[in-house]
């Protein structure tokens, strides 16, 4: 067996109604003995859309000084995580709080190592680049897609509307709360399109070319997708139910355990430049680039393919060749996204062929997510993926 390392959230729970809990939980961390100065990080959504009202309420509640932070944008920016540790910093806040989607769980992440750190943001992008400590982290998911509550990765936009990461064990939070109510008011779209993201993590960290691909990421990735793909028709057509949220908020962490120790690959390297040059959410980026990167994949991991594809859909014949039932897995996968309401193709979000080379040169500089892909990509093979996928 190869040497390989696995690095998660030390402490998850799982408890609905556990937001309005919140301030008892942070009482118990060993910070709260010295300041009771918390950060509260989320996006204007969350805050319309009353999710945090509990949670913040229940901090208050014991006592905590509570500075919120409500500018997260979607693909959030390197400008808004400096503001925050700006911020945080001027409140004297000792905890930070990620409350809500991805965005707001990564800016989270790199706000409360640079309020711990000498480093500057430039300083820490790339893969263990981050040095020293960072401030106690608790992260609570709104969705059930990024994982980010449990990956060592944030993902933000420079002023080049690159996408850069920064990626280190260091910013794993302390504790990730997981609130299945919270999800339960989550429009059908956005629950569609999370849900898909989180099967592209566990899809990806299977077969992911990275020397640290490993068992206990593939064993992860395959309960992940027996539960998202069991889970993801009936969040996005009764979204109330509270078992389906449930769920689907538990595949999306695994997914995110899986991945964050066997990286992502293509589908994300391909995604991101949708995501940042047409400000489509990350989630539907993915679902829109996902089946023609499988199908370019296909001739190097077929096999690996052909085991996931019972595990999505229980019903799918096994008794014939890898390639066929990896055919019939992608093609699957797309009729998905379509069941889900998901576009289509990406002339659905505005994109046209025009604009394919300057995705495809924008998708060659994710070289820390193209080295992991099962198979070469090179600018030309971007770009027929891009124009297959339009």
């Amino acid at each position: 067996m190869d040497d390989f390392t696995f690095n998660t959230t030390p402490s998850i729970r799982l408890k609905r109604g556990g937001a309005a809990a919140l301030g008892e939980m942070l009482d118990g961390m060993p910070f709260a003995a010295q300041s009771r100065g918390v950060l509260f990080v989320t996006d204007p959504g969350i805050l319309k859309l009353g999710l945090a009202d509990a949670a913040m309420a229940s901090l208050k509640a014991s006592g905590f000084e509570v500075t919120l932070f409500d500018k997260v944008e979607a693909d959030p920016r390197a400008e808004t995580v400096l503001e925050a540790v700006d911020i945080a910093k001027a409140a004297g806040c000792a905890c930070i709080v990620g409350f809500g989607g991805g965005s707001s769980m990564d800016v989270a992440k790199v706000v409360a190592l640079l309020c711990a750190s000498d480093q500057p943001l430039d300083a820490v992008y790339g893969v263990n680049q981050a040095k020293g400590t960072r401030l106690p982290l608790v992260l609570v998911p709104t969705t059930a897609g990024t994982g980010s509550e449990v990956t060592a990765v944030s993902i933000l936009t420079t002023g080049t509307e690159e996408k850069k990461g920064v990626v280190s064990p260091i910013i794993l939070p302390d504790v990730a709360l997981l609130d299945p109510d919270l999800t339960i008011g989550l429009p059908p779209h956005i629950t569609a399109a999370t849900g898909v993201d989180a099967m592209v993590h566990a899809i990806e960290a299977y077969t992911s070319r990275s020397a640290n691909n490993n068992p206990v990421s593939r064993m992860l990735a395959r309960q992940a997708l027996q539960l998202l793909g069991a889970n993801i028709r009936e969040a996005v057509t009764n979204g109330g139910n509270a078992e389906a949220r449930g769920n689907m908020l538990l595949g999306s962490m695994l997914a995110g355990q899986a991945f964050a120790n066997s990286p992502v690959a293509a589908v994300h390297a391909l995604a991101y430049p949708v995501g940042s040059l047409f400000h489509v959410p990350h989630g539907l980026s993915n679902a829109l680039v996902l089946a023609e990167v499988m199908r370019f994949n296909a001739p190097e991991c077929g096999p690996a393919y052909a085991e996931l594809a019972p595990h999505v859909f229980p019903d799918i014949a096994v008794d014939r060749s890898s390639q066929a039932i990896t055919a019939d897995f992608i093609d699957r996968l797309a009729g998905l996204n379509r069941d889900l309401g998901l576009e289509p193709g990406l002339g659905q979000v505005g994109i046209t062929a025009s604009d394919i080379p300057k995705l495809a040169s924008d998708a060659m500089n994710q070289t820390r997510l193209l080295v992991n892909n099962p198979r070469e990509v090179r600018e030309e093979d971007a770009v027929r993926i891009y124009e297959a996928s339009l």
